[in-house]
């Protein structure tokens, strides 16, 4: 093949797939404009759940180390759901002949800054997947026994969610 052959194959090509082509690079294009869309940072509320969650499993290796024959204690606790915050809401129920309407709005307060946040109705608290504890005195039968049912209670697991192993 000589370069003339390959320009001519070249130049077909190009004439036969020619709005293909086009349409191809106007969607590329179209997909690389930015949409105005901003990326949201890591949100506040992970953030602070995961320094609630480590704050609560200090908490509970502090107590649980108390424990008689307990030793030194690690805990991990597996969440399901993490506290979560309802807020107070005005419905307004509206209707016609043909349909009804309710309207949902979100109470909110005024602080002495002039900023308005919601006014929350109820705090519900994490949802726990299980507990692994790792002690020292885990080799007792009495000293497990009191870890899961201490455990149980401030978590609300079932003692066969909860995992007490000897620590090396």
């Amino acid at each position: 093949m000589d370069v003339g052959s390959i320009r001519i194959k070249i130049t077909d090509f190009v004439k036969k797939y020619k709005y293909a082509a086009i349409i191809l690079l106007v969607g590329l294009v179209l997909m690389l404009l930015p949409t105005g869309k901003r990326v949201e940072s890591v949100p506040e509320q992970n953030l602070e759940q995961k320094e609630e969650k480590a704050q609560i499993d200090k908490e509970l290796e502090q107590i649980l180390s108390q424990i008689a024959g307990a030793g030194e204690v690690q805990v991990l606790l597996s969440v399901a759901s993490g506290e979560e915050t309802v807020y107070q809401t005005d419905n307004r129920l509206s209707q016609s002949e043909e349909n009804s309407n309710t309207q949902i709005d979100t109470v909110t307060v005024t602080d002495s800054d002039r900023n308005e946040k919601g006014l929350i109705k109820q705090t519900v608290s994490p949802v726990y997947r299980g507990a692994l504890i790792v002690c020292e005195g885990a080799d007792s039968a009495s000293v497990r026994l009191a870890i899961v049912e201490a455990v149980a209670n401030i978590t609300g697991l079932k003692a066969d969610k909860i995992s007490v192993i000897k620590m090396k």
